[in-house]
């Protein structure tokens, strides 16, 4: 029964909640960095390098025979992979770095003094009072 408690606590915190927004965010993110590469930047970058399709690009290791199908080394694959990776990496960075400039600006914002208690309040007025007389 314990650990059923404890796993209970530790799902429904916040943390956890965050961290599962997170990933599903990140999920629809790197699809989005996906399309922008293999859609976007990849096929001018090939038209530039004379019409290369780099996930075309491979080695033969050992050709096709009867049934059997080639052995390749799909480095096109692993290229286009590095340049995803890349572009996600430096998207990523983009906004930490966006969100600690933010923090910096609200941490570095003077904080208004603290209301006075009603203690000092109630002898302000006393003073004030005794002076009056």
């Amino acid at each position: 029964m314990g650990i059923v408690k404890e796993f209970k606590e530790f799902a429904v915190k916040g943390n956890m909640l965050d961290m599962a927004v997170g990933i599903i965010i990140g999920g629809a993110f790197g699809k989005i960095i996906s399309s922008l590469v293999n859609d976007v930047i990849m096929p001018p970058l090939g038209l530039l390098i004379g019409g290369v399709n780099f996930t075309a690009l491979k080695l033969t290791l050992k050709p096709a025979a009867g049934d059997t199908a080639a052995v390749t080394l799909n480095y096109g694959n692993f290229f286009q992979t590095a340049v995803d990776f890349a572009i996600v990496a430096f998207a990523i960075f983009m906004v930490i770095k966006a969100m600690n400039s933010m923090k910096r600006k609200e941490e570095a914002a003077p904080a208004a003094p603290p209301a006075p208690s009603k203690e000092v309040v109630l002898l302000t007025e006393i003073r004030d009072l005794l002076k009056s007389r």
